[in-house]
């Protein structure tokens, strides 16, 4: 069975506490967001380390080993994205359809040991550049006309991998 796509828009976790995996991203001092992506990245290798990493808890779910490749791509996505709003004058960043980029990529037959490598590696390049900000006023806008500065992008990415540890762990 496909993924039923998630076409919500999660930028109200900029404003309250999320119900489900429990951040409060609004109250995350953006200097804290690099140490944390590095934690959570660490977190991931228990993940990848259970005899069950592939298995999906319902057919329409994501097995943690699909959830982790995504994390991993959210990670790189996210780099890319800051790199663009740290260098561009308010850079807009295209639609990613990250379904098609599952299938595409088959997260599903992806090497447990491999991707906790490229997850790790990916957190700290994104961390090491949360770290070297220096304007956190910077804008970027997403096509779906949310926008951003380098400070509220950077607490809803915490969300997200946050969020997406929980959903394994639960």
């Amino acid at each position: 069975m496909d993924i039923e796509p998630d076409d919500k828009d999660w930028t109200w976790v900029l404003q309250r506490p999320c119900p489900e995996c429990g951040l409060d991203s609004g109250s995350v001092p953006a200097e804290q967001v690099a140490a944390r992506t590095r934690v959570n990245a660490a977190a991931w290798r228990d993940v990848l380390g259970r005899p069950d990493v592939g298995d999906r808890p319902r057919a329409a779910t994501w097995s943690p080993l699909e959830y982790a490749c995504h994390v991993r791509d959210v990670l790189r996505l996210y780099d890319e994205r800051l790199q663009r709003m740290l260098s561009e004058d308010d850079p807009l960043f295209a639609n990613w359809d990250q379904d098609a980029t599952a299938v595409a990529e088959r997260y599903a037959e992806q090497q447990p040991a491999a991707v906790a490598d490229a997850l790790c590696g990916a957190a700290d390049v994104l961390a090491a550049r949360f770290e070297g900000v220096q304007d956190w006023s910077r804008p970027g806008r997403r096509g779906d006309g949310a926008t951003f500065t380098v400070e509220t992008f950077a607490r809803y990415f915490l969300h997200d991998v946050v969020h997406h540890l929980h959903d394994v762990r639960s």
